[in-house]
């Protein structure tokens, strides 16, 4: 359970919550934890093993989507300084 509930804290700080894909992948994570909890409260553990496993993959793809969201507004953040540093070169005489 541990590491299903990790990954979801940790998709959730890199801001999960703000990328609908990614939000949706740790809601569905969030509920097959209280599933499992619930499973596990029950004596069934057959069946919380099988929601912690899904959970933790939820949860991993939410991370892996909040990171994909971090990289393209990095990757834009990049191309948009090297056009101003461009356009301040070619105003001050260095390329033309």
């Amino acid at each position: 359970m541990a590491d299903a509930q990790s990954a979801a804290r940790s998709a959730r700080e890199l801001g999960a919550n703000s990328v609908p894909a990614a939000q949706l992948s740790l809601k569905l994570a969030q509920t097959q934890i209280s599933q499992a909890e619930t499973a596990m409260t029950d004596g069934d553990n057959a069946r919380a093993d099988i929601l912690l496993i899904r959970a933790q993959a939820d949860a991993e793809l939410a991370l892996a989507q909040a990171r994909e969201r971090v990289a393209k507004v990095d990757t834009q953040e990049a191309v948009e300084d090297s056009a101003e540093q461009k356009a301040t070169n070619v105003g001050q005489g260095a390329v033309k």
